[in-house]
């Protein structure tokens, strides 16, 4: 190691930046592996890999050095913070979201319609009487757009969101790309797996 990095009060910082970028790669990892993005796991799993043995190595030549210890904690605590807030930011895969309602569903299935969203209906019984099932599969960023459809329709609703796991056909908004308006292609390839 390079005596100036280890005498030098910048240390802990250095530590504290390396170990929050391995958590992060981590989560986001680990998301994207139960994603079945079988692609960007791998990848961020090597640079997760190659900075927790810089951060690891430094850790170990500086083993008496308490500020070192405490970044590397305070990296881990904030990269796991990090991991989920861009987790939830870049809001990847589908749902569906699943509305069960005994009032007339037509203004509803207008207004998703309209969204164009894609949509399935049962006429079923419920507990107390008819009923209406309305499936709807979307990508995660439009939950709260269909949410508040929901909600405008019936604010006493019930509806459910499942994680899809994958799904073929069917209809769906054009999406929109995230990033600044580019998608890089290798992310572009797993979204449409």
């Amino acid at each position: 190691m390079d005596a100036t990095l280890a005498a030098s009060p910048w240390l802990p910082l250095v530590i504290f930046v390396a170990e929050l970028a391995v958590v992060t790669c981590g989560t986001m990892r680990v998301i994207f592996t139960a994603r079945g993005m079988r692609y960007l796991a791998p990848l961020l799993g090597f640079f997760e890999i190659t900075l927790w043995l810089f951060a690891i190595g430094q850790i170990m030549q500086n083993l008496t050095n308490f500020r070192c210890h405490m970044a590397f904690a305070a990296g881990f605590t904030c990269g796991n913070f990090l991991g989920i807030f861009l987790e939830k930011q870049l809001a990847l895969g589908s749902l569906v979201i699943r509305i069960i309602t005994p009032k007339d569903a037509s203004p509803l299935l207008a207004g998703l319609k309209a969204a164009h969203f894609g949509l399935t209906t049962i006429d079923a019984v419920g507990a107390n009487g008819p009923v209406k099932i309305i499936f709807t599969v979307i990508q995660r960023r439009q939950q709260q757009q269909v949410i508040r459809l929901i909600q405008r329709f019936d604010s006493q609703a019930f509806y459910s969101v499942e994680e899809v796991r994958s799904a073929q056909a069917g209809v769906f908004p054009e999406s929109r790309p995230w990033v600044f308006g580019l998608v890089p292609s290798l992310l572009r390839k797993q979204l449409a797996a």
